[in-house]
């Protein structure tokens, strides 16, 4: 039998994503034409631009695609403009309810410096060059998800509430998915959580250790609490490997992680879940910044995040990660070569930054030289 073509489902969305994901394409487009690795691919709206067109973040059309695609590329949602919505259809919403519905548990969240911008980052060369962690997030549960939940009145004042919960399941699945990658990399977890002071951190420690000792004793597994784990990330980052941790501490940690590296204009991430009929997981994937509305329509966005989403997906939905080292060289090629968006270049630097577009084609350049 045939194989049939691998499904890309592609959602720019507001800001500065419709023109990343433009360059995406390319890169797409260049993988079909020089390695024979051909995408169905598809396009529709999400967040604000979703809300424009049909009120709504995310219609249930669009929600039907996610859930058919072999993968989901997404660019970024939100924008001040849509602050004033309820925010029941604000555009935050249109990406929570793809990760809830497709049960995209585990978010993988690299956090990688390029030893050509080992200088950008705020911390001192040594303690980040080199440094390659990754931060496991659940995603689909905890206090984002909790209930009950909401602004409530309590005699004569308002009280602001939201509830943490974690089911035995939840925490054993993503758990298994940080030890799963540790075993492909270096064979050691730190598991991050509040046992100190909540119950719900009490119960992760006790099944992320259950899981270790049955299942993956030959992975190393630590315990930190999360803020402590907070600062040693700033102190000596590359003390870690994988970290595994909840949803609000691993929203916390990854972005404060991406700042290591010097801009979050760099990084990726995957969301995956469970595995479809094809074997896939269901996955999706999108660059850790937002949508930059400050400078979006200007060609000054950093295209690299989405890239390197993209080479994400290559590895983790569709078994090639010979193209996804492949364009990841590409990138590290480019940056040693200096090539710089306007967030890479430091305030005495005195370069001239290119443009989203220029980024792209030194990427593609880079690319037909690694054939």
């Amino acid at each position: 039998m045939p194989m049939t073509t691998p499904s890309l489902l592609i959602l720019p969305g507001d800001g500065i994503g419709p023109e990343v994901m433009a360059e995406v394409r390319r890169v797409i487009d260049w993988f079909g034409a020089n390695r024979g690795l051909t995408f169905e691919v598809s396009e529709d709206l999400v967040g604000g631009a979703a809300y424009d067109a049909h009120g709504t973040p995310l219609t249930d059309a669009t929600m039907a695609k996610a859930q058919s695609a072999d993968a989901v590329l997404l660019g970024a949602v939100g924008g001040p403009k849509y602050d004033v919505l309820d925010f029941s259809v604000k555009p935050e919403r249109g990406l929570l309810r793809l990760r809830k519905e497709m049960d995209l548990f585990a978010n993988l969240r690299p956090a990688q410096c390029f030893d050509a911008l080992a200088d950008f980052s705020s911390l001192k060369k040594d303690v980040v060059s080199g440094l390659d962690i990754m931060i496991v997030r659940e995603l689909t549960s905890g206090i984002y998800f909790g209930e009950p939940r909401g602004i409530f009145t309590e005699g004569n004042e308002r009280v602001g509430v939201n509830t943490q919960r974690y089911t035995e399941s939840e925490i054993a699945r993503v758990a298994r998915a940080a030890f799963e990658l540790a075993r492909k990399r270096s064979n050691k977890v730190c598991s991050m959580e509040k046992a100190n002071v909540m119950e719900s951190g009490v119960l992760w420690r006790e099944v992320v250790s259950e899981i270790g000792a049955a299942e993956y004793p030959d992975v190393a597994l630590s315990h930190m609490y999360a803020d402590a784990g907070a600062m040693q990330l700033c102190r000596w980052p590359k003390q870690f490997d994988v970290i595994v941790t909840d949803n609000l501490f691993g929203d916390l940690l990854s972005d404060a992680a991406a700042m290591l590296t010097g801009s979050l204009g760099m990084l990726p991430s995957a969301s995956l879940g469970a595995p479809m009929e094809n074997g896939r997981p269901k996955a999706l994937y999108e660059p850790v910044h937002g949508s930059a509305p400050d400078i979006a329509g200007q060609g000054k966005a950093n295209p690299i995040a989405c890239v390197l989403s993209f080479a994400m997906a290559l590895r983790y939905s569709f078994d090639a990660g010979d193209e996804a080292d492949r364009l990841e060289a590409a990138v590290g090629r480019v940056l040693a070569d200096g090539v710089r968006t306007a967030d890479l270049i430091l305030p005495n630097d005195g370069g001239a930054p290119v443009s989203t577009g220029e980024m792209g084609d030194a990427i593609l350049g880079a690319l037909d030289s690694s054939l």
